[in-house]
């Protein structure tokens, strides 16, 4: 089960709360977060992020002043058993697709896992 999707990248300060602004500008907003991954690099950090309303968080982010890149992602359904992963990821090296983010997420006793992915855009033209 595949589906094309949209990732924010924010680009935000390292410092405490930051994370916590941009979930309350989304929740205000009635925007669902699927899938959040953020990490730090010295003073700064980024913000990556899968929304139910691409459309309705794009007007919350610029309403807030929020600086962010838009990417096409893939999320992809896989069973939540072992070795379900690699033989996603195996699939895709064998296409030739170099991930540039992925994250993976799956609930305590769910049957389902789902693994979000961008490529790069060169790779995404060239193989269109």
């Amino acid at each position: 089960n595949m589906a094309k999707t949209k990732q924010f990248t924010i680009s935000i300060e390292n410092r405490p709360g930051t994370v916590a602004e941009i979930a309350r500008t989304l929740g205000s907003a009635k925007v669902n977060i699927l899938a959040l991954l953020g990490t730090a690099q010295g003073t700064t950090g980024t913000v990556e992020l899968v929304v139910e309303d691409a459309r309705r968080a794009k007007k919350a982010l610029d309403e807030a002043g929020l600086t962010y890149k838009e990417t096409t992602a893939v999320e992809y359904e896989l069973p939540n058993k072992p070795g379900a992963l690699a033989e996603c990821l195996d699939k895709l090296a064998a296409k030739g697709v170099n991930l540039n983010s992925i994250c993976a997420t799956v609930s305590k006793g769910g049957r389902k896992a789902v693994v979000v992915y961008t490529v790069a855009v060169e790779e995404k033209s060239a193989a269109a």
